[in-house]
């Protein structure tokens, strides 16, 4: 199989997959978060959760990155102090 093919062949059974999904999650559903009941449909609330486990993913790493530290110049023999 060509590479070229390869690309679009995988985005369109993404795509697919995708529809899928989407067409068999239309149900609405009952979200409770704290003291709010919100009532979504069950795609939307897939995609809600998979988008925050992203910007967790995102920013978890970069919280726990150690600070860098700059290394101090030389003193200048001129100065004094």
């Amino acid at each position: 199989m060509n590479v070229r093919y390869l690309k679009p062949l995988v985005l369109l059974l993404l795509v697919a997959a995708l529809l899928i999904v989407i067409a068999q999650n239309r149900a609405p559903v009952q979200t409770h978060f704290l003291l709010i009941t919100i009532e979504m449909p069950q795609i939307l609330l897939l995609a809600l959760t998979a988008l925050a486990g992203f910007a967790v993913g995102l920013l978890v790493p970069a919280l726990m990155r150690p600070r860098r530290v700059w290394p101090r110049r030389p003193a200048d023999p001129g100065q004094t102090g």
